[in-house]
């Protein structure tokens, strides 16, 4: 009896011990649509086409990081999935192709979506179906507001902030400026706007003498710069995409007009916009930066550089290893990586946020010295230290301290 009794309690044991163990395995993994075992969904619409086209590389060079982290045996054993679709720098696309990759092809998180425009599009749909909308490829202030868009955090530096820099600027260097301000007519261009005016304060009535606006479908801006030349405009400030920004400093040349020429961070790429545009028509243009150009010999032998040139050599190599879209894709990617990374097995969309939304002093293969990202759930911005350079007419050449906006917008 002590025998045919004490058999079966052993082996109830033993199989409890093993089912205690499975479900202690299976309760450290958890995931959302676009996560497994094996596999990682991440969406993308970006202007492949369209007024924006020059980005489309960014979203190239994204694509070749993920295949080289997929290569190295991919994030904790799971290879990402990277689905881009072209939006063509046009909203009503860009939501077509967002829903796409949220009840299609069920992503775990959007990644990157390009523009202000596409992401003011997606944002409220996004944030509905809590879906991730990560890194926006945008700085307007409308992306980094957690109080009423828990699910997007936007990756640029906030345009408002970046444009009371300027605004200083302006004052310290240029105190009795005529200010002419050419911005695009949406959330973009708006915020510059607004972020110069803060800076100046009471001086804005006196000192900006003209605003005009564009809008993307405009085939030129030619009229807005003619009028700012009659007005008697001394500093320009250009809040405009890369197609627009070319068009401006050709057209300052050929009216052989040379105001002190401000230009926003998004279209400071030498071989997309400055190129094209002339590099001696581009000269002593200024404008701020948070990460190592590829073109200034200064980082020739940084460790971080020379990581991106290698992977440029090897993963791009149709691609211009010189733009700084380029290198804003690698970091961009970079950064995706690690935070998926740091989620480990929990791989739920509110994991993915609170790594996100948890950065601590995180310094990037391309970030300048002294600059890091921290964010946290009421600070969603990723970005928020800079340093001006200028263009010398090959490259551009940093100068001033660290500038760091404390505050909360």
């Amino acid at each position: 009896m002590t025998k045919t009794f004490r058999l079966p309690v052993i082996m109830t044991a033993a199989a409890f011990a093993v089912a205690a163990s499975a479900t202690s395995a299976l309760a450290q993994k958890k995931y959302d649509p676009g996560a497994t075992d094996t596999e990682i969904k991440i969406g993308q619409t970006t202007p492949l086409s369209g007024p924006a086209s020059a980005y489309a590389t960014i979203g190239k060079a994204q694509a070749a990081y993920f295949k080289m982290i997929n290569e190295q045996g991919g994030i904790n054993g799971r290879k990402i999935n990277f689905i881009q679709y072209d939006d063509g720098y046009s909203p009503p696309k860009a939501v077509e192709q967002t829903r796409k990759l949220v009840e299609s092809d069920e992503v775990l998180l959007t990644f990157q979506l390009l523009g202000t425009p596409s992401n003011a599009a997606v944002q409220k749909y996004l944030n509905q179906k809590k879906v991730p909308q990560l890194f926006a490829a945008t700085g307007a202030s409308k992306f980094t507001d957690p109080k009423n868009f828990p699910w997007t955090m936007g990756f640029n530096p906030n345009y408002q902030v970046e444009g009371r820099i300027y605004g200083k600027y302006i004052l310290a260097n240029y105190p009795n400026a005529k200010i002419g301000i050419l911005y695009q007519n949406d959330d973009l261009g708006r915020d510059y706007l607004t972020g110069i005016k803060d800076a100046l304060g009471d001086k804005a009535k006196t000192m900006v003498i003209v605003e005009a606006s564009y809008e993307t479908s405009d085939p030129t801006i030619d009229s807005q710069i003619v009028k700012m030349k009659a007005a008697g405009v001394d500093v320009f400030f250009s809040g405009t995409t890369p197609k627009f920004a070319a068009q401006a400093i050709k057209k300052n040349a050929e009216l052989g007009w040379n105001p002190v020429h401000i230009l926003n961070i998004n279209s400071t790429s030498v071989g997309a916009v400055l190129k094209p545009a002339g590099l001696e028509a581009s000269k002593n243009i200024v404008s701020v930066n948070y990460g190592k150009d590829p073109l200034d010999p200064q980082w020739k032998d940084d460790p971080g550089m020379k990581k991106y040139f290698a992977f440029m050599a090897k993963y791009y190599p149709e691609g211009d290893k010189d733009s700084s879209f380029n290198s804003y894709g690698y970091s961009t990617a970079e950064l995706m990586v690690h935070v998926l990374q740091q989620c480990k097995d929990d791989l739920t969309r509110d994991n993915v946020m609170k790594v996100a939304t948890s950065l601590k002093n995180q310094v990037g293969d391309l970030s300048l010295p002294g600059i890091s990202s921290t964010t946290t759930p009421s600070d969603y911005r990723v970005n928020k230290q800079l340093q001006m350079m200028k263009f010398n007419g090959e490259r551009w050449e940093l100068f001033g301290p660290i500038l760091t906006d404390d505050s909360a917008s």
